[in-house]
């Protein structure tokens, strides 16, 4: 009985989620209703309020469960280049799965959530960053620091050269969307494109000379 009781709160519980991550994203914290947010959620409001308390703790944990896997896709690739050769396409690919990751509506939406309450919630903005681009720019900073080691690349500080890479994908593509809305997501044709020149600039500043020889 007990197992049917716990089961009964925990689907309880992600429904209540589901249903605020809908109504978060789509109104914002101030345009949503408890009531509503009860209705889609097929409990009561009582019920709502017995396991979050409040609005702004369902807010709180809600954004917080989001950020928490906003680059968990994104990990070291598999096989570390060993060769310059290999430089170009490892960085390409590095660049092609950042955008797929970070380029999806939930993601961005959540993005708009965060900065639009900025003042309301800063450690949520907090959060997200160092659940996204921090944790990001770490993981690239450590791939960069074994190349240096390699002899395949020249960076005295692989953190800033992270994070020169990091914002070379992300920087034009997040604007655009942000401020233009999903339609602006680019295709993957655009993306390819994109991740393409942004590894020839970044393997143009930190190539070693073998490495530059071979992107001419």
């Amino acid at each position: 009985m007990s197992e049917s009781f716990e089961s009964s709160t925990a689907r309880k519980h992600r429904a209540i989620l589901e249903a605020a991550e809908a109504l978060f994203l789509r109104e914002g914290y101030l345009g949503t209703s408890m009531d509503e947010l009860a209705e889609r959620s097929g409990v009561s409001k009582q019920t709502v309020y017995k396991h979050f308390g409040s609005k702004k703790v369902l807010f709180v944990e809600l954004v917080t469960s989001m950020t928490a896997g906003a680059s968990d896709n994104l990990g070291e690739l598999d096989r570390i280049p060993d060769d310059e050769a290999d430089l170009a396409p490892y960085f390409m690919q590095y660049a092609m799965d950042e955008m797929r990751i970070v380029m999806t509506p939930r993601l961005l939406r959540l993005r708009r959530l965060v900065i639009g309450e900025v003042s309301r919630f800063p450690e949520l903005a907090q959060a997200l960053f160092e659940n996204g681009p921090q944790q990001s720019i770490q993981s690239l900073a450590n791939i960069i620091a074994k190349l240096v080691q390699r002899g395949l690349l020249t960076a005295p500080n692989p953190a800033a050269a992270a994070t020169t890479l990091n914002w070379l994908v992300l920087a034009a593509p997040i604007n655009e969307t942000m401020l233009l809305g999903d339609d602006a997501i680019p295709t993957i044709a655009a993306m390819k494109a994109h991740a393409a020149e942004a590894t020839r600039v970044f393997l143009t500043a930190y190539a070693s000379d073998t490495g530059r020889d071979d992107l001419r």
